[in-house]
């Protein structure tokens, strides 16, 4: 059963309980049928065909869960991105997905029209939340495809192995990679979520996590196959509103990153078990700190808290039950139901108990590989009796009892505010600033997103720029997530016997790189 089947099938459940809590607007799963039944037949009169990508460049509103439930019904392959994403960007992946449309919100107008005129392209362009007394050229309005009756359900697809999903993650090339999930490959990831976690139909799930972001994708998908309800929000700005948001919707899951974490469990007047209702909080994106786990089960005494570990590729991979958390607060934990996760050596053996190895993944869930992308696709999958091996190409151990435990990425990506940042594109956008002869970027330990972005800059002779020069800069040209949060400048940036440029251990990050052009 494909994912839009899922909805279907708890509206015919669930009709009038409500499926979807987005700012004001209130959808039940009838309502949320209904308005993706006639987006889906709206997107085909346009002439949107099974296969076709549809970039989607959303906040979290009903909107974007009405556009990849009606792009599903209508056969496409949603593509998410990131809200801010820059223009250029944006045209590079026009261009390699060969959108046949964009759904966009109405601020982001611009950017998508700069990166059509860059791409060459005429994709249908549709924009959602624009002044109604706007005069939108050849943009369609969202409202206008999703009003009027009901149309005649679209015809329903069978293909579980079709393309479901097409999310860009960074890669150490600084290029964006586009993972191909499954409609079989995100079910089989959901349905062990669903199954660890025990959610059900009283679920009440409040989430700011990106649904440009796989574990933001998971939130809503397993809240339709259960008919739960899903709380969206936009950003985590404001702590106190979130957490006054879940006291109001009586929220049953809160799923986090650990930055979001330590801003809750900084707040000081906040009692324990404030949140009576709140059952399971779960964490994934990067590494808990074992004493942020604790502050945390210390403010929700009563609360399930799940540590979880998971890549694009495979949209999770592994999870440590909260009865093992305070046994063993460094561990991610052992493979989701139905899967595999285990180290292997450098021969592609598993590795003895407290070695250290590639972490591999095998199992229903695994991507069928990147877009477009061959070579990177032979060297992360190995086809194996239970069909694919990912290759994370992220360095881990396992205890005697096998569970599993991260020490370390082997590329050079920097994990920020639970987005994946790629130095080699910061360093470009430092190169483009007139006056830097030389830049560096890595990720520094930060206590409330992770990692944070650094850059190290080399000026040329007679330039002088401050560091809010070129953190402005850097900001009209980079994603917000990705723009370096500290500037260091240097009068040389070392380098090794190769004329590589090395950050050593002083920065708290080790990165052998080559110039960027």
């Amino acid at each position: 059963m494909r994912i839009e089947a899922r909805l279907r099938d708890s509206a015919r459940r669930f009709g009038k309980k409500t499926a979807l809590i987005a700012g004001d607007v209130r959808l039940s799963y009838a309502e949320l049928d209904a308005l993706s039944d006639r987006l889906a037949a709206s997107l085909a009169s346009s002439g949107i065909k099974p296969g076709d990508r549809v970039l989607m460049v959303l906040d979290n509103a009903h909107e974007a869960v009405v556009s990849f439930f009606g792009l599903w019904k209508a056969g496409a392959v949603p593509c998410p991105l990131y809200p801010s994403i820059k223009a250029e960007k944006l045209s590079v992946i026009l261009n390699s997905t060969d959108a046949s449309a964009v759904i966009a919100n109405a601020r982001q107008r611009a950017t998508v029209d700069t990166a059509v005129a860059m791409a060459k392209m005429q994709p249908l362009t549709i924009v959602a939340q624009a002044d109604a007394r706007e005069d939108l050229g050849y943009w369609l309005r969202f409202e206008n495809l999703v009003s009027g009756e009901v149309p005649v359900p679209p015809g329903e697809f069978g293909d579980i192995e079709a393309l479901a999903l097409l999310l860009h993650t960074s890669g150490s090339t600084g290029q964006p990679k586009g993972v191909m999930l499954t409609h079989a490959n995100v079910i089989a990831a959901c349905e062990a979520i669903v199954a660890y976690l025990g959610n059900t139909a009283d679920d009440v799930v409040l989430s700011v996590l990106p649904l440009s972001f796989g574990y933001g994708i998971t939130q809503m998908v397993t809240m339709a196959m259960v008919g739960g309800t899903l709380v969206l929000e936009k950003s985590f700005a404001f702590p106190r509103k979130i957490l006054e948001r879940l006291a109001e919707v009586k929220a049953t899951g809160f799923p986090l990153v650990p930055p979001m974490a330590a801003l809750i469990t900084g707040i000081k007047d906040l009692e324990p078990g404030f949140l009576p209702h709140l059952r399971t909080i779960t964490s994934a994106a990067a590494a808990m700190p074992p004493a942020l786990a604790e502050r945390l089960q210390q403010l929700f005494p009563d609360i399930r808290l799940f540590l979880m570990y998971g890549q694009t590729e495979c949209l999770r991979a592994t999870y440590l039950p909260p009865e093992e958390v305070s046994r063993r607060p460094l561990s991610v934990g052992r493979a989701i139901p139905g899967t595999s996760a285990f180290v292997i050596d450098e021969d592609g053996r598993p590795a003895p108990a407290g070695t250290i190895g590639e972490l591999v993944v095998e199992g229903p869930h695994v991507m069928s590989g990147y877009w477009g992308n061959g070579l990177n696709s032979v060297r992360a999958l190995s086809p194996v009796a239970s069909g694919r091996r990912l290759h994370t190409g992220d360095l881990f151990r396992a205890d005697a009892d096998g569970f599993l435990y991260f020490v370390s990425r082997r590329d050079d990506i920097i994990k920020t505010r639970g987005e994946k940042v790629s130095p080699q594109e910061v360093e470009s956008a430092l190169y483009a600033l007139p006056g830097v002869k030389e830049a560096a970027v890595g990720g520094i330990d930060d206590p409330i997103f992770g990692q944070a972005v650094r850059a190290y800059v080399v000026m040329q002779d007679g330039v002088t720029l401050t560091e809010r020069d070129i953190i402005r800069h850097c900001a009209q040209s980079l994603e917000d997530y990705m723009v370096p949060k500290s500037v260091e400048f240097r009068d040389a940036l070392p380098r090794t016997t190769t004329g590589k440029i090395r950050l050593g251990a002083d920065e708290a990050n080790t990165v052998t790189r080559g110039n960027v052009a």
